[in-house]
């Protein structure tokens, strides 16, 4: 039986159960389950903290769990990244008071408070930037003001805390992070069961990615029609009962849908229509 770590709480927590449960995957009913077995797809699934979950799957406890590529960073675990799940995206950055830094360059003999002392740690070494750093656990913008750091580094989405804290970004982004799947280090990549459970979610990427586009066009226009709707290999073309028109079907990029249904109309294309795809597998 396979088992995976799912984050008990936090921002990964319903993101990744609600993956799992368009996966085809039994979920916890109730937030104080820490442990259920779905025995029909021969999967159990543990409720862990997203900062362990690394540690275990490293431990080989664990097959393969979801976290964060920046927890996964952070812990130093002996664990590797073998898909991004494209949820709980975020950027960690420095900040510090205007004037007081203009780039990473100038960090050096500074103070850094964070809640990833591991991240940075590894980001200055690997900077060549001899930087002391303070591990903090939440609220960082205090540690500036409170005199503990002069340079805090932290998840950064608007910037709109840091401003209202009268601090500024500064230098290049430490680390872009989402949710991730991992693994142990070195663990067989081919294990059946491991694979199927990629291929499951790799299709709710996929489903939630595209959607089926239909529509009729005339017979001299179907390559014009083709070129814009190309599909993953190549549409489905099939003859109407009126001569001189064909049907076509095709997966298409969701965000750009409106734009080609737009195109589609104005080269004489009718009957368009866009239906979500809720399972695939290519």
């Amino acid at each position: 039986m396979l088992r995976i770590a799912v984050p008990n709480k936090g921002s990964l927590s319903g993101p990744a159960a609600e993956m799992l449960h368009e996966a085809g995957y039994q979920q916890r009913r109730e937030s104080k389950e820490l442990r259920i077995v779905d025995p029909e797809n021969e999967v159990e699934f543990f409720y862990l903290r997203p900062r362990d979950i690394a540690i275990y799957v490293s431990s080989g406890r664990l097959d393969i769990g979801i976290t964060g590529r920046d927890l996964l960073i952070d812990s130093g675990a002996n664990a590797e990244e073998i898909l991004p799940l494209g949820f709980a995206r975020s950027t960690f950055r420095f900040a510090t008071k205007p004037g007081t830094a203009r780039s990473v360059e100038d960090l050096t003999g500074m103070t850094v408070a964070t809640s990833y002392e591991g991240i940075v740690a590894k980001h200055l070494a690997d900077k060549g930037i001899d930087a002391s750093v303070v591990h903090l656990d939440g609220a960082v913008e205090t540690a500036i003001e409170l005199g503990v750091a002069e340079v805090i580094a932290d998840v950064v989405e608007t910037g709109t805390s840091l401003r209202n804290a009268g601090l500024e970004v500064i230098g290049e982004p430490i680390m872009k992070s989402e949710a991730i799947v991992v693994r142990r280090t070195g663990a067989d990549a081919g294990e059946p069961k491991v694979q199927q459970f990629l291929r499951r979610l790799q299709g709710v990427l996929v489903a939630r990615t595209y959607v089926m586009m239909d529509y009729d066009c005339r017979v001299e226009q179907l390559e014009k029609a083709v070129a814009l709707t190309p599909g993953l290999e190549s549409p489905t073309v099939s003859p109407l009962h009126n001569e001189g028109w064909v049907a076509v079907r095709a997966m298409v990029p969701a965000k750009e849908a409106q734009r080609i249904m737009d195109d589609l109309y104005a080269i004489g294309a009718r009957a368009i229509l866009t239906t979500a795809i809720h399972a695939c597998r290519l």
